[in-house]
């Protein structure tokens, strides 16, 4: 009789492997013993809570107050769309510059990969008050912070996207004597052109939600209506605002998802 051996339901784990997980295990329990809530802030916490949003109903329906709000919601949605459309714009390039293999600049390409991680690393309520600071209040420092924003999300999964093109394709071109920017047009761009539009959906997506933050420091928005309605108290505003949010971020991922679907 043949003695049957189970695989295992687990792979053998290195001693190194085994220390790595236990000190990531230790350094969550005591990161959470810092800064978790405890069980008595959340008991004490719930009564403010319930509090604040008793006095933050019934939201605010005054018609004058919801006209203001729907041109700082259409304030919002163009800082998106603008900053976006350009900073897909100036990602195309960048992204050639710093993707391996495409860029024409060989190893001085990861110049453009340093630059392209240094604006997706710095938060975007950072790069907010940087360009408040530089060109003052109001939307266009929103229109700038959502450029640098989407150039670091972009200019990345473009430049992945021309690193995973078809390789046939530019090499046989390549061979008939092609420059690189023919092989980029002829070749790379219409390979990962897909890719490249659900990056840019996803970038719409992510500049909407953005926009609507970016007002809390002074770039514009309707953000800056909802901090002006806690900062003077006025809760049923603030509520009026949060539900617009709500709208305004649901309707754009509906019609991402729709356009997303449509080019699938």
């Amino acid at each position: 009789m043949v003695e049957r051996v189970l695989p295992r339901r687990t792979a053998n784990i290195s001693a190194g492997g085994f220390t790595i997980a236990v000190a990531v295990g230790a350094l969550i329990i005591v990161s959470a013993g810092d800064v978790a809530p405890s069980v008595q802030r959340l008991a004490d916490g719930f009564p403010r809570l319930a509090s604040l949003v008793d006095r933050m109903m019934p939201p605010n329906t005054d018609t004058a107050f919801l006209v203001r709000i729907f041109w700082r919601i259409l304030e919002t949605f163009q800082i998106a769309l603008v900053g976006t459309a350009i900073g897909l714009i100036i990602s195309l390039p960048i992204a050639w510059l710093a993707a391996r293999g495409v860029t024409p600049f060989g190893v001085f390409g990861y110049a453009f990969k340093a630059l392209v991680s240094l604006f997706r690393t710095v938060p975007d309520l950072v790069w907010a008050l940087l360009f408040v600071a530089a060109v003052g209040l109001g939307a266009v420092a929103g229109t700038l912070t959502i450029i640098v924003d989407t150039i670091g999300f972009c200019g990345r999964f473009f430049a992945e996207a021309m690193e995973d093109a078809d390789k046939q394709s530019q090499e046989a071109l390549a061979a008939h004597g092609a420059s690189r920017f023919s092989i980029l047009c002829s070749a790379v761009i219409p390979d990962a052109m897909p890719s490249m539009i659900n990056t840019g959906l996803f970038a719409l997506e992510m500049a909407v939600r953005s926009s609507v933050v970016l007002g809390l420091v002074g770039a514009g928005g309707i953000g800056q209506e909802l901090k002006v309605a806690f900062d003077l108290f006025q809760y049923q505003n603030a509520s009026a605002i949060i539900l617009a949010i709500f709208v305004i971020v649901l309707v754009m991922e509906f019609v991402t998802d729709r356009l997303r679907a449509l080019i699938q």
